[in-house]
């Protein structure tokens, strides 16, 4: 019987430590993945203003893109009608020619040609005078188109500077994404190789008792190890076992790196039967809470900094066994030590 209880026991032990090594996981992935996302949101915030100088820009080249466009049909527009004006210019001119030729010559033009004559130079330099007001505006629109292409350029520049910073913001928060990664991973590796050492050191304080259990990466007392049935104060015995407990901490504390922000977990667990009507408690989970609260403020008196101890009350809601045998309410009443990161 005792041998089936025993292969019992050491089956049921895995399942509790498997959970609680993944819960610390998931803590420390999930803080390390809040400073990612502090530090993404800081980073998307200045790729935000990036981004809305860039669409600005972009906005602005378009601008003058279409303003570019126009003069350039203004300038083409302007250059066909000097081009008319040149030709009308020179149509006029050759006839002008033509009837000083005839007059030179005395070939019957009389005051009748004089005139004609006159007529065309009249129109000759009024024709001259729209082609050189006609020239100046084409050199105005060229000035203007020049003066856009620079602007143009200089906003392209500007653009591709902006790109530019776009993508090593990028590049940087990758980067980051990366560290955090690695951090994770040396943070979980170092703590989990502490762990074992301070469990380590603690199985060769205690030995090999049955009131006494590792459960994954916890240790679990039995609670009358500690404490009275229903009582939340120390047993003299219970004294003796966390003065050893103390002398492994405190030897761990000075090998544990400054960075690493560890805590001492102390959880407090009843079993399901209520308390006596006379107990100065209301409920199991008062006296889970204070009887972890009475292991971790003995262990501050032995030296132990209060900012490395948490003390929590479990009630009856977190069992190891739920059968209802005397057995059962035994193995779940219990106090737990686990060593796990902040």
């Amino acid at each position: 019987m005792a041998l089936s209880r025993s292969r019992r026991d050491a089956g049921m032990n895995y399942w509790p430590g498997f959970v609680d090594a993944l819960s610390t996981l998931i803590l420390s992935i999930i803080f390390l993945l809040t400073v990612f996302m502090v530090a993404q949101f800081f980073l998307s915030q200045e790729v935000a203003g990036k981004d809305t100088a860039l669409a600005r820009l972009t906005a602005q080249i378009m601008r003058l893109s279409q303003l570019l466009s126009l003069e350039q049909t203004g300038k083409t527009n302007l250059e066909e009608q000097v081009a008319q004006l040149r030709a009308s210019l020179t149509s006029t001119e050759s006839e002008r020619d033509r009837l000083r030729g005839a007059a030179a010559e005395g070939a019957q033009t009389g005051d009748a040609g004089k005139a004609e004559v006159g007529r065309l130079n009249g129109q000759l330099d009024i024709e001259k005078e729209a082609t050189a007001r006609a020239v100046a505006q084409v050199e105005i629109l060229n000035q203007q188109i020049s003066a856009l292409r620079r602007q143009i350029a200089a906003l392209e520049e500007a653009l591709g500077a902006t790109e530019k910073k776009e993508k090593e913001s990028q590049l940087r928060i990758a980067d980051l994404g990366q560290r955090l990664n690695v951090a994770l991973a040396q943070r979980v590796q170092e703590l989990s190789r502490y762990r074992s050492d301070f469990f380590g050191k603690l199985r060769e304080i205690l030995g090999n008792r049955p009131d006494i259990r590792v459960v994954g990466d916890r240790f679990v007392f039995q609670s009358e190890v500690f404490f009275d049935s229903g009582a939340a104060v120390l047993r003299p015995e219970g004294r003796a076992e966390l003065d050893q407990l103390a002398v492994a901490l405190l030897d761990l504390e000075k090998r544990i790196p400054a960075e690493i922000n560890w805590v001492l977990r102390v959880d407090g667990h009843t079993d399901t039967r209520p308390l006596s009507a006379n107990s100065p408690f209301k409920s199991n989970w008062e006296l889970s809470a204070a009887r972890a609260i009475s292991v971790v403020q003995y262990l501050m008196s032995k030296g132990i900094p209060p900012q490395r101890l948490v003390a929590a009350g479990f009630g009856e809601f977190q069992p190891i066994d739920p059968g209802t045998t005397d057995e059962a309410f035994s193995r779940n009443r219990r106090i737990e030590l686990k060593l796990t990161e902040r």
